[in-house]
């Protein structure tokens, strides 16, 4: 697959206005996602927010591979990098994030009071790709609808100021992706969770890679999802067929319909049909 390069004007838009306001935040959280905690870092992440602390936040941690998650917090943790895993959709953000989030703005608040400031909500900025579940993790967060969400990644157009307590308030950004990528899985790993638009890149390549990495790491999922009794990844037709007749995806003379049978599996992989799963491991030395 060719590099794919793009950059939409609303997300260079959106770079500007996190540069913009960096100088009034005083922690920045980066919400990753937990199928794929390095995928979903933007590279240029470090370029835009300098020297500002960081709170990692592998979002969706309920659809990850539990034991891969857990490898990638010793990770982030063997490097001295601070990072949480949460649940936006019905998990406790709040009583996972803010205590971190306070712990490591300590000495900025020692500061602050030893020059006789009085005491303030801290202000967080949020950021991450598109489809990371950003406005989700803010709602959470707030415990109130606040964030416009949606499955569909760019829900979030504007940055948006939230109170969320007496002790945070937060500034919400669109979701930022960068120029290109320079290693073609990436894209797909992006793809394959929904994190860039369907027009972007080739679905059938996306579905092949999904179906390939599905029976390499989770050997029998695809099978079981199906109840077909084996698939060879390296005849991609022939398990494209098993699917698509066992799901009735047929054209006119007994031909089976490849593009429904794509939509399909890309549909179910995107609803968790395939259970947990990390589309990527933590370096083996942790």
């Amino acid at each position: 697959m060719a590099q794919i390069q793009w950059f939409p004007g609303h997300m260079a838009k959106a770079r500007r206005q996190v540069e913009e306001k960096l100088s009034i935040i005083d922690i920045v959280f980066v919400l990753l996602d937990a199928r794929i905690p390095s995928s979903s870092e933007n590279p240029m992440l470090h370029e835009i927010i300098k020297d500002k602390p960081i709170l990692y936040i592998l979002n969706k941690s309920d659809l990850a591979d539990q034991k891969e998650l857990k490898r990638w917090l010793e990770y982030y943790k063997k490097r001295g990098m601070n990072a949480v895993a949460v649940n936006s959709i019905d998990g406790e953000s709040s009583k996972v994030v803010v205590p971190v989030a306070k712990s490591i703005l300590t000495p900025l608040f020692t500061k602050e009071a030893s020059k006789g400031m009085k005491s303030r909500p801290f202000r967080a900025m949020v950021v991450g790709i598109p489809n990371v579940g950003k406005s989700a993790f803010i709602n959470r967060l707030a415990q109130r609808p606040a964030a416009a969400t949606g499955d569909k990644p760019g829900v979030t157009k504007a940055q948006k100021y939230i109170r969320v307590d007496e002790d945070l308030e937060l500034l919400d950004n669109p979701g930022i992706l960068w120029p290109r990528f320079e290693d073609p899985i990436v894209g797909k790993r992006l793809a394959l969770v929904g994190s860039i638009k369907d027009e972007i890149m080739p679905l059938d390549e996306i579905a092949i890679f999904g179906i390939q990495y599905l029976h390499e790491n989770y050997p029998g999922r695809i099978e079981s999802r199906y109840n077909i009794e084996h698939i060879d990844p390296q005849d991609i037709n022939k398990t494209f067929d098993a699917i698509g007749r066992k799901r009735g995806a047929i054209l006119s003379g007994n031909r089976v319909d490849y593009d429904r049978v794509i939509k399909l599996f890309l549909h179910e992989f995107r609803n968790q049909k395939f259970g947990k799963i990390c589309l990527e491991k933590a370096p083996l030395d942790v």
